[in-house]
């Protein structure tokens, strides 16, 4: 009975190892790898690669030149191979008899110096079964900017080899690889892999960036470019590790800031789900992670970002690869993915996705370039709105993959007039130099006028130098003419004839600067910047000024002098700072400004011995504040985005009446057809929406951001970073949020307000911070309704304190309609473009507001 019972078990066995064996068997029948231009066969990589003039090689090829050279001094596992290269002059093909199933395609490109052939020189295309792979190729240019190679180790630039990958479905018996040369020139090729794949290494539904719903991508009529393939957070696997043959590269060089991730490795053992999973990526890959940071410094709602330069107007695939290596419970760690600053997830839970810890899991997403186009960003980052108690996001490995269009996976051409094809990066740069080349000669004109005017105004005998200023400023329109124009004029008049003439403010010599500051006295300086220093100053009728005095040694902050300068000379609100003037004289570039006598809003909530202000001088000052924020973003068609709203750009004049200064970051809003600006991230740490970080793209609501940040400072009287506390109060926003949502907000506010506050105007306001602070800027107030609700707030409390002074006071009384408001900002607004300054209102409602 045992006996029969073992040949059952045999036999059982046996029928479970007869698919392998097929499968295997089938594999290895089907895989080509051929050595070019030899008919001798070598072993590399543990595999043996059959030469293409070898008997036995089971191919066909129809013409082209053997090359050798022996000159490859790389230490790549595929050094023999690049030793001999096939050239051609006509159209050369290699036929291979298939199995239909679907393969990997690789073509090794080594610029093997062959006779008189100069490799520089070739252009060639590749089609694979009637699918253009490359049109026009040049290896040695491709090679120069491509970051698909692979480098060895060697010291010149015959080290550099480029490899092609490429997948598809073959449903014929044959696979032909069509090698074409332009005319009049040749190509080349050095070795081809052919490795079938039988498992399904992708599927046709995925996930559609930005759109949430699955998309059908039918893989089966379309080709596949591996444009980047990365382990990351680990080092480069070999293609020995990987049972289809892949290499994955490192992922560090594509970091936006290497330091946003740091690298982990998995020291548990990990598991595929199904043996289909191996096909995938290699266990190695998902040993090693990259983690968002948690440096003392590092906000954590910062993203982990990589950066890709791909081509253009096309479709992409992109696989990211996770395994789940520190938590052991789904809702533990949630967090968010972007690709090209649209969300492509959120509340992304990768134990739960993966069923488990160490279980590695894979994902794939959808997303369509424009012409215009040519980067992919891949960004992860924490969804704290997810409730989990880990937030850090992390990834194990990345993959990017081109789709073809119409059968065409070759980067977009288009033909010039002379018909000469050009590819999208060329007409780019074709445009770029024609930019900078009339940007030349509209310089080289201007500065040719500028001198003949000069020169005109010089007399005979005019020894005195007169310095034509900073060229920068002059260049930019931002300042007036050559000091030449200020001799001889008195200090309040602006030159005729000059730029400045249509800017608002004084003229002022540089020895009424020096007069005003003592010739620059340091004891004067109440303030420093990259620009330089700014000073304390009484000009001649005796009245205070800032003085902001550049510093012509270094070109630090120019261009946020530059355009504090512009802004400052169309702005004109009570609520934002006023300039004065200015003087260009000397090679000195200064501005100066209504001296505000009670320093920065900051001073007067900590690191001073300056008394606490009051629970209602903060809302009024908050106030103060929003009205001039609200007048940037709505005083023009386009607005203006400030970019750098902090306690420190909150000035307080005798009167604690709140101005917002400095507005050297200053940017003009989108235009009516777009919803954003996008621009390089700049900004204030701790204040910076996170969104805009993300994506790259400013918006009035990444005021409202910073705005929310400063309304928490105001209630807690702390810095927004504060490295020397515990870990989770470093970053005021996360801490103070976290007490907020739990509707706690009184238990860390500044203990100079205890029991000087109405708790209910405290709720309100926490409140207004809490939508100020939304991840997503449209889910935030715009300034306007940041506004109403803290004017609200005011006088809620307004309430409170007449109701305790025994006086009687309805809550009629103290709400306000949203329209009496909103008409009070229209009268109260003007164009941003009237160089006519504004009379300030004659009513005192912001200091009196709510007056019982």
């Amino acid at each position: 009975m045992r006996k029969v019972q073992g040949m059952e078990v045999l036999g059982l066995l046996f029928l479970v190892m007869i698919p392998v064996f097929v499968r295997t068997g089938k594999a290895e029948t089907n895989t080509f790898l051929i050595n070019c231009g030899t008919n001798s066969s070598v072993n590399v990589d543990d595999r043996r690669w059959v030469g293409d003039l070898a008997p036995d090689s089971n191919l066909t090829v129809s013409s082209g030149i053997v090359a050798t050279n022996s000159t490859f001094n790389g230490d790549s596992i595929y050094a023999p191979l690049y030793r001999t290269a096939r050239f051609f002059t006509n159209s050369l093909n290699y036929t291979f008899k298939v199995a239909r199933e679907s393969y990997f395609l690789r073509l090794h490109f080594y610029p093997l110096s062959f006779q008189d052939y100069d490799v520089n020189q070739s252009s060639f295309s590749v089609v694979a079964n009637g699918l253009k792979l490359v049109s026009n190729f040049k290896v040695p240019s491709e090679i120069s900017h491509s970051s698909s190679y692979l480098q060895s180790s060697g010291t010149n630039s015959s080290s550099f080899v480029l490899i092609k990958e490429y997948f598809f479905d073959v449903d014929t018996d044959v696979f032909v690889i069509e090698f074409i040369p332009a005319k009049g020139s040749f190509g080349f090729v050095s070795a081809i892999e052919i490795v079938p794949v039988v498992d399904n290494v992708f599927v046709d539904s995925v996930n559609k960036v930005g759109g949430g719903a699955n998309i059908y991508l039918n893989l089966s009529k379309r080709g596949i470019e591996t444009m980047y393939r990365l382990n990351v957070g680990g080092s480069e696997i070999k293609s020995s590790d990987d049972e289809l043959w892949r290499t994955w590269g490192v992922d560090s060089g594509y970091m936006l800031t290497a330091d946003a991730g740091s690298e982990t490795t998995n020291s548990s053992t990990i598991t595929f789900t199904s043996a289909n999973e191996t096909s995938v990526a290699p266990l190695l890959v998902y040993e090693t992670a990259r983690t968002m940071s948690n440096a003392q410094v590092l906000e954590k709602r910062f993203n982990m970002s990589w950066k890709f330069e791909v081509d253009p107007d096309f479709d992409y695939l992109i696989r990211l690869h996770f395994c789940e290596l520190d938590v052991d419970k789904a809702n533990q760690r949630i967090f968010r993915i972007y690709i090209n600053n649209q969300t492509a997830a959120d509340r992304f839970d990768v134990f739960s996705k993966a069923g488990g810890k160490n279980t590695p899991y894979h994902q794939d997403y959808f997303d369509v370039l424009s012409p215009k186009i040519n980067t992919l960003w891949i960004q992860l980052g924490p969804d704290t709105a997810g409730g989990a108690s880990v937030t850090d996001a992390f990834l194990n490995g990345l993959e990017i993959f081109k789709l073809s269009r119409n059968g065409n996976l070759a980067r977009i051409e288009i033909h010039n007039p002379e018909g000469n094809k050009m590819s999208m990066s060329q007409i780019l740069l074709a445009g770029i130099g024609a930019g900078i080349a009339s940007i030349a000669i509209f310089v080289a004109l201007f500065m040719l006028i500028f001198c003949f005017c000069k020169r005109r105004r010089n007399k005979p005998g005019d020894t005195k130098n007169n310095s034509p200023g900073w060229w920068p400023l002059f260049l930019h329109g931002a300042v007036v003419n050559s000091t030449a124009n200020c001799k001889g004029s008195s200090g309040s008049q602006n030159p005729v004839g000059s730029v400045a003439s249509a800017r608002v403010g004084r003229w002022f010599t540089l020895a009424e600067i020096k007069a005003a500051t003592d010739n620059f006295d340091d004891s004067l300086v109440v303030g420093v910047g990259g620009f330089g220093k700014v000073y304390k100053g009484e000009i001649e009728d005796g009245t205070l000024v800032a003085i902001k005095r550049a510093n012509p040694q270094s070109e630090q902050g120019l261009a946020e002098f530059e355009t504090e300068i512009e802004m400052l000379s169309r702005l004109r609100h009570r609520h934002l700072v006023s300039m004065i003037g200015f003087c260009e004289e000397q090679n000195e570039m200064i501005l100066v400004y209504e001296y505000m006598s009670n320093g920065t809003l900051r001073s007067h909530l900590f690191g001073s011995d300056l008394p606490p202000l009051s629970w209602k001088q903060r809302l009024e000052v908050c106030i103060g504040a929003a009205r001039g924020l609200h007048y940037l973003h709505t005083g023009s068609d386009q607005g203006i985005i400030h970019r750098d709203v902090k306690t420190t750009n909150i000035l307080l004049d005798e009167n604690f009446v709140a101005k917002v200064a400095d507005f050297g970051l200053s940017k003009n809003g989108p235009a009516l057809e777009h919803t954003h600006v996008s621009t390089a991230v700049k900004g204030s740490f701790g204040y910076l929406d996170p969104e805009y970080f993300r994506r790259q793209q400013l918006t009035e609501k990444s005021d409202v951001y910073s705005f929310g940040v400063v309304l928490l400072e105001v209630v807690c009287a702390r810095a927004v970073i504060n490295p020397s506390l515990p870990k989770d109060q470093i970053n005021l926003a996360e801490w103070a949020m976290r007490w907020q949502r739990q509707r706690s907000l009184e238990t860390i506010i500044d203990p100079h307000l205890k029991r000087k506050y109405s708790s209910e105007s405290l709720k309100k306001f926490g409140e207004i911070a809490e939508k100020c602070l939304a991840d997503e800027g449209k889910s935030r107030p715009t300034m306007g309704e940041v506004l109403w609700h803290l004017e609200y707030v005011l006088q809620i409390h307004q309430a409170w304190l007449c109701a305790n002074d025994g006086e009687n006071f309805s809550n009629s009384q103290v709400m306000v309609t949203i329209e009496e408001k909103e008409a009070e900002e229209v009268q109260e607004a003007a164009t941003v473009n009237d160089t006519t300054a504004l009379a300030p209102k004659q009513k005192d409602d912001e200091e009196s507001a709510g007056n019982c």
